[in-house]
């Protein structure tokens, strides 16, 4: 809970200096924050993915979870909701931009997994995103954006709570395969806050779901593979 904590004070932070800044924030500096913030972003999804995983399991893991999620339209999905309150005013406008900002994607949901497990990197990075965002946000929608800090603490409160008991039960195999599709699809994110490339990790965040499962269910499918091989 401690990243998640850290995450919503930054948040409050941040939109306090932006509603002191106003509209006065120098839009090539906040570019400067969010391309190191993309850059370190690739280099902790890089290490998470270098995990002692299957890769098989990790390519299979990514090419499901890519697949439900298109299926179900998870990133237009996203992206629609996201558009529908984007359009109205006030503090409710603010609040609910910022929160979707803040609380959709594989950052969000590895990271406070991963913080209720006592790995707090993840989720301290996403805390300085979050804060440079908010004082953009916070020049121009308001006070709203101070107040996402509440369902962003419920939200991802809730996730590193189900980390810390899911951490108990799960096998390390399962962690590890979690941690690295989590550390793909974070690369992912770093490429879109570079500009380089809009990847879709919206619809692959099925892929934290099914590596877990994947990793320790895959002794059990290789199995027969394995036993004819050594025949």
């Amino acid at each position: 809970m401690l990243g998640t904590l850290a995450n919503a004070g930054a948040v409050v932070i941040g939109s306090l200096l932006g509603l002191l800044a106003g509209r006065k924030v120098p839009e090539r500096a906040l570019a400067l924050v969010r391309e190191a913030v993309g850059l370190f972003t690739l280099a902790i999804g890089a290490g998470m993915a270098l995990q002692q995983v299957d890769p098989l399991v990790l390519v299979f893991s990514l090419v499901l979870g890519a697949l439900a999620g298109r299926a179900v339209g998870i990133e237009k999905r996203i992206e629609g909701l996201a558009g529908r309150l984007s359009k109205g005013g006030g503090v409710a406008e603010g609040m609910m931009t910022a929160f979707l900002t803040y609380c959709v994607g594989p950052m969000t949901v590895v990271g406070s997994l991963r913080d209720g497990m006592g790995d707090h990197t993840i989720i301290f990075t996403k805390a300085i995103m979050d804060g440079a965002v908010s004082v953009a946000y916070a020049a121009s929608m308001g006070v709203g954006v101070a107040l996402s800090a509440v369902p962003l603490l419920a939200f991802q409160g809730s996730l590193a709570l189900l980390g810390a008991f899911l951490g108990e039960f799960l096998p390390q195999a399962s962690i590890a395969a979690m941690t690295a599709a989590g550390g793909v699809l974070l690369l992912g994110v770093g490429l879109r806050l570079l500009e380089v490339k809009k990847v879709a990790v919206g619809d692959m965040l099925p892929a934290i779901l099914i590596a877990p499962a994947l990793a320790a269910l895959w002794p059990v499918l290789t199995a027969p593979v394995l036993a004819v091989l050594r025949r």
